[in-house]
């Protein structure tokens, strides 16, 4: 079992406590949802899970935390074997392609539904869920030269011709800050 010893310094005992078992579904683990999901568990987050169906490719390396060795894997799989590894903590993989069909039986059981994906469809799928189910939702996403934090309330699904760009500048210092606010609110917003 982690310390959490620097967070613990900050945080409290009882909102360490509720971080650790609060059910949160991160949805991709590509630049935003492999960091963010690293970044929540060394937070003190143990119940999560993350879907994603897509698997490491040698382009993913400047902007995610994986290997060589990881190249041909699957994200997710990656990812919870990664931070068993580093943390013993056991988040739940899910290597399925999230769809209207599926989106229901995936996102069951969340109190909070984080939205990293690429693509506009999975986007559309999970906002249209929440909205109906009245889960929590926060979309965080990257386009050109910018980063976007938003509520499920106020977001707007992006037009499918950003699809997985993946080409925007300073792509590891605008993912690393996305995440890291992102990383705060969610802290936030498990506290309130």
């Amino acid at each position: 079992m982690p310390s959490y010893y620097h967070e613990r310094l900050y945080r409290s005992a009882e909102l360490m406590t509720k971080m650790r078992s609060f059910p949160i579904t991160l949805c991709g683990a590509g630049a935003i949802g492999s960091n963010l999901a690293d970044n929540l568990v060394r937070a003190g987050f143990a119940t999560i899970k993350v879907i994603d169906n897509d698997r490491v490719e040698e382009r993913n390396l400047s902007t995610q935390p994986f290997y060589r060795a990881d190249i041909g894997a699957h994200k997710a799989t990656i990812l919870a074997n990664t931070l068993y590894r580093a943390l013993g903590v056991n988040i739940e993989p899910s290597v399925t392609k999230l769809t209207t069909h599926n989106v229901k039986k995936l996102l069951k059981g969340s109190q909070l539904v984080i939205d990293g994906f690429d693509n506009s469809t999975a986007r559309a799928a999970v906002s249209q869920y929440c909205n109906t189910a009245k889960i929590p939702c926060l979309h965080v996403g990257l386009a050109s030269d910018y980063a976007e934090i938003i509520w499920n309330e106020e977001y707007r699904v992006p037009s499918a011709a950003q699809d997985d760009v993946c080409d925007y500048p300073l792509a590891r210092n605008l993912v690393l800050l996305a995440v890291a606010v992102a990383s705060e609110i969610v802290i936030a917003f498990v506290k309130d």
